[in-house]
């Protein structure tokens, strides 16, 4: 693999804000200085002088179902509900997922680097989502995380898909009734195991474990205040403490609860019209209230519900309804990678960390700027005119 030296790049900094003038030395898929003036004599380097276009780390989405949900196909490429069980933590987005989907190359040329993908919320108890990079063939070599959570649905969806056939669960209690009793099976399943003493193998407690065990995270469908809270309640009961709340439209209504509880939201998506009741509540400033109420926000696209291509649009949007534009930033960078639990790897520009990066010729927070190289692993991803 060759590296890279980026020169003249302007940076700014996640600390303060400021912009700064700094090049990049890129090793082996790997960041290796960042620094003023870096000069490097090596013969298989390529160096890319970027003319004071800005820097960033490569954006993340921390929701979405890309590759599940297949753009251009209809109704064969949609594999994000199970809908044959209310409870199905089995299912792995990684078998779902195919990366010839139209979406990652629309990911790649928008600068986003990495995204969460996973199953829909139809189901109380949906399966295992993943954390992958946006570029490559094999789903297999695009992994940062798998499993990275446990994904569960509160609210609307698993009444409307199975409570309308008379199936359960026909009521939010009896939702958080299916997940209570799949999480009290597993822990009697892993005494059981942990005693030497099972006789076979479950597939769906299995799953479950890692959970348990403190290994992955809990994401949470949840729209409403109230299903907010039961999720935290149902991680609480299981001493989870890796909870991630995803939609969050009423977050804004219990900003001090989530702030007691150290519960981050991955928000969005922002641009659907309000279609359903939970949605009700829906507006472009309940993002601004949770970061200024101390809440750590992700910005989500829910991908294909707003395409992918709309994340930086969503950052633009929050700053002008008043959120600063480095908190924008973070909302698409650190946050996302910290609530993946992959911030030792992506969402920062940091020496040691993966080289994903994303350069516009203006800041990423103006709506006239353009994508000019994206670079995921320290690879060439996106070049739309920068020669070298």
């Amino acid at each position: 693999m060759r590296s890279i030296l980026l020169k003249n790049g302007l940076h700014m900094n996640m600390e303060n804000g400021s912009i700064s003038k700094l090049d990049i030395l890129i090793e082996n898929g790997k960041i290796k200085n960042i620094s003023k003036n870096i000069i490097c004599g090596s013969a298989d380097l390529d160096i890319i002088d970027l003319k004071e276009y800005y820097v960033y780390p490569g954006f993340i989405d921390c929701h979405t179902h890309m590759g599940i949900i297949e753009e251009g196909t209809g109704k064969i490429g949609k594999d994000n509900n199970e809908d044959s069980n209310p409870v199905t933590p089995e299912i792995r987005a990684i078998d779902g997922i195919n990366p010839q989907d139209m979406a990652f190359n629309d990911a790649v040329r928008h600068g986003i680097t990495c995204v969460m993908s996973g199953p829909g919320s139809h189901n109380a108890v949906g399966g295992q989502n993943v954390a992958i990079k946006t570029a490559g063939n094999i789903i297999d070599k695009m992994i940062v995380k798998n499993p990275l959570g446990l994904k569960i649905s509160l609210g609307e969806e698993p009444i409307c898909t199975y409570g309308v056939q008379g199936k359960c669960p026909v009521t939010r209690m009896a939702t958080t009734a299916l997940i209570r009793d799949l999480f009290l099976r597993t822990q009697d399943y892993m005494q059981i195991k942990e005693n030497g003493k099972l006789k076979e193998r479950n597939i769906q407690l299995e799953a479950v474990i890692p959970l348990l065990k403190g290994d992955m995270y809990l994401r949470a469908h949840a729209h409403r205040a109230d299903d907010i809270i039961s999720a935290i309640r149902i991680a609480e009961e299981f001493h989870i403490e890796k909870l991630v709340i995803e939609h969050g439209t009423e977050a804004h209504l219990i900003i001090d609860y989530l702030k007691e509880k150290s519960i981050p939201v991955a928000y969005g998506p922002m641009f659907t019209p309000r279609i359903k009741m939970e949605l009700i509540n829906r507006n472009y400033s309940s993002a601004v209230k949770l970061v200024q109420g101390g809440i750590k926000v992700a910005f989500i696209t829910d991908h294909p519900y707003n395409s992918i291509d709309q994340l930086r649009s969503v950052a633009i949007q929050a700053t002008s309804e008043g959120l600063s534009p480095l908190e924008s930033i973070k909302c698409i960078t650190i946050n996302p990678a910290e609530i993946m639990g992959c911030e030792d790897r992506i969402g920062k520009l940091k020496e040691g960390y993966d080289a994903d990066i994303v350069v516009l010729d203006k800041t990423a927070l103006d709506i006239m700027a353009k994508v000019k190289l994206t670079i995921i692993d320290g690879k060439i991803a996106y070049n739309s005119d920068i020669s070298f």
